[in-house]
């Protein structure tokens, strides 16, 4: 038998209005045979009110030496991780990188870098960002580039909205309440909240997530749902943490596959429209089971390694995608 508050979720699927909270904490004590339940629900409602697989790749445009201190980061420089450490690539080996990721079929490519962010738009390297975003869109016209390059002024955001950036990543991590506490106390979630409301009150699209297996509960999480709700954010990729030497996570115990699939699960009822992607951890966390995560409510991959960690080649992964894409139609 579908257990009730499972049957009473279902009015998500029938008029795209997401869960409350009290719904979202109650599925979220779903055990056993009832979990698979939950993540059919959510996969119903991708399929039914979201877009169809959402794709992505990135390059690690600077990396290392970063002044805060985020517990899960091995580019922090207050923890001693073993990250490359290299200064803003130059315009052209950017380009060469989106031409690479273009080639192999992909239609967005993000550009991301360590640090805090920038205050002006005459900073050198902000500037040779915007020259690489130039170069990638004269040479790849109709290709989406994302940028994600820290917290920027307002005058940033115009530059940037200037060349029609698809999406900012700006990641809030983990629920506001809980971010000094779990990861990084160079900073707070109030003004990464803030900063996420000036990038929507101009009209640019938002891609922020968080990482699952940092301390948090599962209340923490459906917190962090919400609050992206509540942002209007549009994509959501969500990280499970792969433990890395030299930070205070390195000894941290892996997150539970099923309560990766219920978060999951939960994000899509709480978000039923927007993009929710699965990032970091996937393959290596997960493992044998990210094909099953992905049937819960992820319509989205990062494809071809993260900022620390290596994933699959792009062709793997355009394979794994098109073997999940018969879940996706319905007759």
């Amino acid at each position: 038998m579908i257990h009730e508050a499972i049957i009473e979720a279902y009015s998500v699927l029938e008029t795209g209005e997401p869960i409350n909270r009290e719904m979202a904490s109650k599925l979220s004590m779903m055990a056993g045979e009832h979990t698979m339940d939950l993540m059919s629900l959510a996969h119903k409602v991708k399929n039914k009110y979201s877009e169809d697989m959402h794709a992505c790749s990135i390059i690690n445009a600077k990396s290392g030496l970063c002044a805060e201190n985020c517990k899960f980061c091995a580019q922090s420089a207050h923890n001693s991780g073993n990250a490359d450490v290299y200064d803003l690539m130059e315009p052209e080996k950017i380009l060469a990188q989106a031409t690479e990721c273009f080639d192999n079929g992909m239609e967005r490519f993000g550009i991301v870098t360590s640090g805090k962010g920038f205050k002006s738009v005459d900073d050198k390297d902000f500037q040779s960002i915007l020259s690489a975003i130039d170069k990638i869109k004269e040479n790849h016209p109709g290709k989406k580039v994302c940028a994600a390059v820290g917290a920027i002024s307002d005058e940033c955001i115009d530059e940037l909205l200037k060349r029609d950036i698809d999406n900012y990543g700006f990641n809030l991590q983990v629920a506001p309440a809980k971010y000094e506490e779990l990861v990084a106390t160079t900073t707070n979630s109030s003004s990464k909240v803030s900063m996420i409301k000036r990038l929507t009150s101009k009209g640019t699209p938002v891609c922020s997530g968080g990482v699952l297996g940092i301390g948090e509960t599962m209340d923490d999480r459906i917190e962090l749902a919400f609050t992206f709700q509540e942002l209007g954010v549009n994509v959501i990729p969500l990280n499970v943490l792969v433990p890395m030497e030299g930070t205070p996570l390195e000894k941290q115990k892996p997150i539970d596959v099923i309560d990766v699939a219920k978060t999951f699960a939960l994000f899509r009822l709480i978000n039923p429209t927007k993009v929710l992607k699965f990032a970091a951890g996937r393959e290596t966390m997960m493992n044998d089971y990210q094909g099953l995560l992905m049937l819960s409510g992820a319509n989205g991959l990062l494809m071809g390694g993260y900022l620390t960690t290596r994933g699959r080649d792009i062709p793997q992964d355009q394979t794994f995608t098109a073997q999940l894409a018969p879940f996706s139609h319905t007759e």
